[in-house]
């Protein structure tokens, strides 16, 4: 009896063993399919949340906040080019004064005519860039080709202009794209007016000088902590920039006589200002300068100096900014009239005595984007949303009358007073087409 019962005894015990161990198993194997369950939601959850933040950055980088446009008036406007269907980044006047470039972010070019300026409607040809889009564009010389900055690629493409048999515009076609070699974005290009170079500035240290066919003559380091602005000089001789430091650096480009390239040399600074410098500018043949800084002042600067022999630029007056933030300056080719645009306001000064003359508010819902006069100096320019505003520079014609009444009266000869009062009639009555008054200008001396 006590064997069987012994037995009994082990066999409940092995069969409760049993069970529980059957128990564990399902246990683990549950815990287990839970975990994997639980596993495959997260992932699955993973999935959504970077599909929705692709989603939401791809439309946030595609779909700009809508801003409502500004309708400009003022009774110095003389046109505005509409056409584009996006931010209008950058323009450019033609050498031979006949034509203006612009480039958008919707990757549209289109070429206008000076000729209409003052007319209702402007009439463009258009063009567009392949996969990419425009940051800048510069006129070569001869006006029959330019080129542009290209925002995803970061280098040149040069453009032909054709030309109908009867003369009129053709077509404008890519012809060539320029080796990447910034390692930042580009943020200025040039071309010279003697045709011998092309200049690209990027936003860390570096500008780079290059041969029209596109090599590389100078790679140079500006040494400001970074470039926020560079430009080519109108005479074709100098690149100047300017950065996080407080001064403006000039170099020469210097070739043979032969036309050979020979180097880039420093030929002398812009120094006055106490904190970093946005932009600058010269006049048509580089004897004036303007420049513009965080200090919120702007600086006019005689350059019509011997920097070979060491002389250095000396500083004509100091102005007070008209607003806050980033500001683009222009100035005419003949050097009296300074321009300003900083968020949406142009101011116009006679650069003779600083004066501030003319304020223009609201032009834009957005910032400038680009600023310059015309190679006559009777318009300027401005870039913002989808066009560009024609203004006449009634400051000029003024500084220019204050200027030859000056000469009128220290002039000798009979006929030399004669050709100055002929000048001084002309400016008159130009001035008097646009405002229908000439009274109060005279004293701006």
């Amino acid at each position: 009896m006590e064997v069987e019962s012994t037995v009994s005894a082990i066999a409940v015990t092995a069969a409760v063993g049993a069970v529980v161990l059957l128990l564990i198993l399902l246990c683990s194997i549950g815990r287990k399919s839970l975990k994997e369950e639980d596993k495959n939601e997260t992932e699955e959850k993973e999935e959504k949340i970077t599909l929705i933040e692709k989603t939401s950055k791809k439309t946030r980088l595609t779909q700009r906040p809508r801003k409502t446009q500004v309708s400009f008036s003022h009774p110095l406007l003389a046109s505005s080019l509409k056409g584009h269907s996006s931010p209008i980044l950058s323009f450019d006047l033609s050498p031979n004064g006949k034509y203006v470039i612009t480039v958008a972010e919707d990757r549209s070019i289109m070429l206008w005519n000076t000729k209409d300026f003052g007319q209702k409607e402007n009439k463009f040809i258009r063009a567009n860039v392949e996969l990419d889009h425009a940051t800048k564009v510069k006129f070569t010389p001869d006006s029959k080709a330019f080129i542009i900055s290209l925002a995803n690629l970061n280098t040149i493409r040069v453009f032909r202009i054709g030309k109908k048999e009867d003369g009129s515009l053709g077509n404008i076609t890519a012809a060539q794209d320029f080796a990447k070699k910034h390692k930042a974005d580009i943020i200025n290009i040039g071309v010279a007016s003697n045709g011998k170079f092309i200049m690209t500035c990027s936003s860390d240290t570096c500008f780079i000088v290059w041969s029209i066919k596109g090599d590389v003559l100078a790679e140079i380091d500006t040494h400001q902590m970074n470039n926020s602005y560079g430009a080519v000089s109108p005479c074709g001789r100098f690149v100047a920039t300017s950065g996080f430091t407080t001064d403006v650096k000039v170099w020469e480009v210097c070739f043979s006589k032969t036309g050979d390239f020979q180097e880039v040399k420093r030929a002398f600074e812009l120094k006055g200002h106490s904190a970093g410098v946005f932009c600058f500018c010269f006049n048509n043949d580089s004897t004036r300068m303007a420049s513009v800084s965080k200090d919120n002042t702007w600086k006019y600067w005689d350059t019509n100096i011997q920097y070979n022999l060491g002389q250095d630029s000396y500083l004509l007056f100091t102005g007070k900014l008209p607003g806050s933030g980033p500001c683009l300056i222009a100035l005419s080719p003949d050097g009296r009239t300074v321009a300003m645009g900083t968020e949406n306001l142009i101011c116009l000064y006679n650069a003779q005595n600083g004066k501030d003359e003319e304020r223009l508010e609201n032009v834009y819902s957005g910032p400038l984007t680009e600023l310059a006069f015309d190679i006559t100096g009777q318009y300027l320019l401005s870039a913002g949303d989808k066009h560009v505003h024609v203004l006449h520079n009634v400051t000029g014609y003024k500084a220019a009358i204050a200027d030859l009444r000056e000469k009128e009266l220290k002039a000798t000869g009979a006929a030399m007073k004669e050709r100055i009062r002929q000048q001084m009639s002309e400016a008159r009555d130009a001035l008097q087409k646009i405002t229908g008054d000439t009274n109060g200008f005279v004293e701006s001396k």
